[in-house]
């Protein structure tokens, strides 16, 4: 059973800083299998063309972070440029991640709906579906999120799904 009391966790969101960098890319490396590699290069030029890098604070510990993409940007992801091709309004979600310790907390649910309600258009992003990511797939159907295409080859697809917010950004 799950403990409705989640929404009492103190989450923060807040900006991404240089001194957030070492925990950002732990936390990215714990799930790298889900994610893309990230490495502190690569990371400064994610925090560059993001139109939000955020960290998630739950009291003094870095819980952690987002990143979105607005139209227009240099960023050079595959599922990005599916996703500007297609469309001129949205906002693409390139990864959220939470640490171990504090997942099944609602943390992921209050982090949407921040970012969707100030979201453009749209929200986009990416679960994958070979081999599938179902806890993924089924928070993001149950958040109304539906499959507009697929990327990948064998052994590593990816849905691409968008939730249509109905306001321009």
């Amino acid at each position: 059973m799950t403990d409705r009391t989640d929404h009492l966790l103190p989450l923060d969101l807040r900006p991404m800083t240089d001194d957030d960098v070492l925990t950002v890319l732990d936390l990215n490396a714990r799930d790298v299998e889900l994610l893309s590699p990230l490495d502190a290069s690569r990371l400064r030029l994610l925090r560059g063309w993001a139109d939000r890098a955020l960290v998630l604070d739950v009291g003094e510990e870095l819980a952690g972070f987002v990143l979105t993409f607005a139209p227009g940007t240099a960023y050079d992801s595959e599922n990005y440029r599916w996703f500007s091709q297609r469309y001129d309004d949205f906002t693409y979600l390139d990864r959220v991640v939470v640490g171990e310790r504090f997942r099944r907390r609602g943390l992921a649910r209050r982090v949407y709906d921040e970012i969707e309600a100030s979201a453009r258009g749209r929200m986009a992003l990416e679960v994958n579906v070979d081999p599938p990511n179902e806890p993924s797939l089924a928070f993001h159907r149950g958040r109304g999120y539906d499959e507009v295409g697929r990327l990948g080859d064998p052994g590593h697809v990816v849905g691409l799904m968008v939730k249509e917010l109905g306001r321009a950004g």
